[in-house]
């Protein structure tokens, strides 16, 4: 059984639709039925990924710039002019050229821009038309495990996802308090997947990344579930040690711990510890 919402003929756009995690998402879609639309920067991945889903009239490319306001507008447009309104909504597109906290500001531009406010843009254009129809609907925003313990490394990134984790809850808040609203939001979480955003020159898949299409299909039941959190393992971190990093990070307000102490000296042998302890049980 799939989603109510995942239904032939109901009308799915994803962006960053190109590759990775949004291509095979768009393929998860086009097989439940769905009409599907990609979205992504004009380039080659785009027209070979539309001619591999199949140019039949349910399934479009759409070349789009998530950073720009505008072009979501006109994403929005285009879909409904071709396709139909809009059921489901998978703002996925992603950048992560690498960054450094004194780093050059036009890569902390980029992934602000496409990683945060894309998923910003997509959503103001896109959602209130999704609201009026009054009919349910689907909004899953592509975040990343990285926006929630925010690892040393990559802050530009961090802040997108960590970004986009806030935004995703504030936005389910507001669509559940809207009298007879039948859309719900979705924060995905993958886990290490191994796509042409993680392959760092790699042309084989490490052994404990999953692929974007596990990714897809864990997606897949966890909506089935009403999941809000779509929190995904991989074939190196399993759930419960993603919930005992989570903890710990959080636990460094509560604790009045140095900030990402998880990768401070003197913590080190205290979170080994805190790690090795069984879940905790909740009521």
């Amino acid at each position: 059984m799939s989603h109510p919402v995942l239904q032939p003929r109901n009308v799915a756009v994803v962006t960053g639709g190109a590759s990775g995690i949004g291509l095979a998402a768009a393929r998860a879609f086009q097989k439940l039925g769905l009409r599907v639309a990609i979205a992504d920067l004009p380039s080659e991945k785009l027209q070979a990924a539309e001619a591999e889903l199949g140019c039949s009239g349910v399934v479009m490319a759409v070349p789009t710039d998530v950073s720009e306001e505008g072009a979501l507008h006109r994403l929005e447009a285009t879909v409904l002019e071709k396709l139909g309104p809009i059921d489901v909504l998978m703002n996925n597109a992603a950048v992560q050229p690498g960054s450094d906290i004194f780093g050059p500001a036009a890569a902390w531009s980029a992934v602000i821009g496409t990683n945060l406010l894309g998923v910003v843009h997509g959503t103001q254009a896109i959602v209130p038309g999704m609201i009026e129809r009054g009919r349910p609907g689907l909004v899953i925003n592509t975040g990343s495990k990285q926006g929630i313990t925010t690892p040393p490394g990559d802050p530009a990134y961090n802040v997108a996802k960590a970004g986009v984790k806030a935004f995703t809850e504030a936005l389910q808040h507001h669509l559940r308090n809207q009298e007879a609203c039948r859309i719900t939001a979705h924060l995905l979480i993958p886990g290490f997947v191994f796509t042409g955003l993680t392959a760092r020159g790699r042309t084989e898949k490490p052994e404990a990344a999953w692929t974007a299409e596990q990714t897809v299909d864990f997606m897949l039941q966890s909506l089935e579930r009403g999941d809000f959190y779509i929190l995904c393992p991989d074939n190196d971190v399993p759930r419960e040690t993603d919930e005992r990093r989570i903890l710990w990070a959080a636990g460094d307000i509560v604790e009045n711990r140095p900030p990402l102490s998880r990768w401070h000296e003197k913590y080190t042998d205290a979170f080994k510890a805190f790690a090795a302890q069984p879940r905790p049980h909740v009521e």
